[in-house]
Order: structure tokens, then sequence, then C-alpha cells
């Protein structure tokens, strides 16, 4: 006899106030008539109604919808890749001028097929994206690139606000939460992009419910302020659908408090922590704050 999955029932805390205003309907509209895509919708973020609907923020995901890797926490859909669109940065470039953004963020999925990961296209959409919106701050946000030096340098070069890689989880944990990504390599990514451009801020993101102990997310802590990361998100893990992995705890606002007061502690310049807090979750008041405790 099969065992029946048990279900932890979700907490008051992390129900979402659903708001399709003028400014969302804009949004997803644009997004539609120019064929770009977002994490905001592709990764069904918890907070896509409020960045969209009252922020007007948005982060767009770069090199199609189609990721190479299949990672146990992630909704964006995995299979063959499509070629890539040359013309995708300067749509993304118009895209951040109509809305009028002054902090953007840029991701991508995993392009494992292409020999620079993708990079070049990156790099060349933050070039765009400066050329059209001289006085807009850029986050990245890219995959690890395989572990390739030369790829980072190359979005490195374009000269990004700020980098962002996520160890997504805890060292223990990677193997089954991620797909070929290495909890090693991805510090030494973060440690690279210091190597490379000390002045740019480096951000990692830890989601949590997935069957890690407090003491693994400390050692999380203290494993990215070795390697000088200067900003730290923690969110809570929800399941995108029966086929991804099962939340094993659901952790409540005053845990989350506790979290953040420890990474501050630990010497981070700003740790942003919270049930729907993801990586994007309020990004430019993360750098403002980052670049006010320098």
């Amino acid at each position: 006899m099969v065992k029946k999955e048990e279900y932890i029932r979700k907490p008051e805390w992390l129900k979402i106030k659903l708001n399709t205003n003028e400014n969302y309907k804009y949004l997803k509209k644009m997004m539609k008539e120019k064929e770009l895509h977002t994490v905001c919708e592709e990764a069904k973020c918890p907070n896509i109604h409020e960045c969209w609907a009252i922020r007007k923020t948005a982060t767009f995901m770069i090199l199609g919808d189609v990721c190479t890797r299949a990672c146990r926490f992630c909704a964006v859909k995995t299979g063959l890749p499509t070629e890539l669109d040359w013309l995708e940065p300067e749509r993304v470039a118009e895209s951040v001028k109509k809305m009028g953004l002054k902090h953007v963020v840029i991701t991508q999925v995993a392009r494992d097929d292409l020999k620079d990961g993708g990079a070049s296209v990156f790099a060349e959409t933050v070039r765009a994206i400066r050329r059209q919106n001289p006085f807009c701050s850029i986050e990245v946000l890219p995959t690890d690139f395989v572990g390739v030096y030369e790829s980072l340098q190359t979005l490195m070069e374009s000269k990004p606000d700020i980098l962002c890689h996520n160890i997504e989880t805890v060292k223990r944990l990677t193997k089954r939460v991620r797909a070929r990504a290495t909890y090693e390599r991805s510090l030494k990514f973060l440690s690279w992009a210091k190597e490379i451009n000390p002045n740019t801020p480096t951000k990692s993101s830890l989601m949590i419910g997935v069957g890690e102990t407090r003491e693994e997310i400390i050692e999380s802590m203290d494993d990215l302020r070795s390697h000088n990361v200067d900003i730290m998100t923690i969110g809570q893990y929800l399941r995108p659908t029966k086929q991804h992995l099962k939340v094993e705890k659901y952790y409540r606002p005053e845990e989350f408090s506790e979290l953040r007061k420890i990474a501050l502690e630990k010497g981070f310049k700003h740790c942003e922590s919270g049930p729907l807090v993801r990586t994007s979750y309020h990004a430019d008041e993360q750098v403002n704050a980052a670049r006010q405790n320098k």
C-alpha cells in the first residue's frame, strides 16, 4: 500500500492579496507584445501582483523561457531551448524605458547548450539598457555558467550595478534541490565576481522549508560572508506543483525576523528576510541600503 504524502496546510501569513489594476494589465500586455518573459510569471512568484500592480517593477528573464536544467523547486519549464534572439536586448531596454524604471533586474534560464552559457546576450542586454536608460541601475542574476570564469568575465565587463547568484539551499540539500549546480561552484562564482570587480555588490538567496536545520542556515550565512557576499535574501519555499519538492516546514514571520538579525550581525550590508521574500523582492531598496552601508 502506497503511503499517502503528508500535507502541511499553508498558514495565514502566506495568503496573497491579488491586485489586477491598470498597471498590472498594462505590464502584462506590454510583455506579450514585446515577446518578453519575466521570472515573475514563469516561476509563479507570489509577489507578482504587488510588484506589477503597485511598485510597477518586474524581473526580465532573457534567453527564452525554456531551461536546460530541471531543478526540483523551480516552475520554469525544462526542455530543448530556442535559438538565440539577438534583438531581445533592445526590446528589454525599450520596455525598461517605457516602464520608467529606476532599477531593473535581469535574469535568465540556464543555457548549458551554449558555449558561454548565454553570457554574450546577457552582457549586450545590460549595455542596451544602459544606452536607453542611463539613470537606471541594473541588477543581473545569471546561472553559474557551468563554472566558466571567462563567461562571468564577459558579463561583468558590461558593468552591472549588482551581481546576484543564488545558492538556493544549504550545502547538504544542494544535490537533491538543484540540477547540475553545486554549492561550492556557486560560492566560487560569487567570489570570482568580487575578484573581477571588487566594487560591485554581490547578493545571494536562500529558500528555506525544504528540510534544512537552523544550524545549516547559519552555516550558509557564514559561507556567503567568507566569499565576500554583501546582500542576502531569505524566503519561504512554496511548492509550485505536486511534481516538485514538498514543503517540509513553514517558517513563522518571527523566525524570519530572527534570521535577518543574525545575518546583519554577521556583516551583511543588507538582508531581506520574510515568508514571501524572493531574490528580486524590493531589489531597488536592497541595493540602495547596501550602498549606504559601504
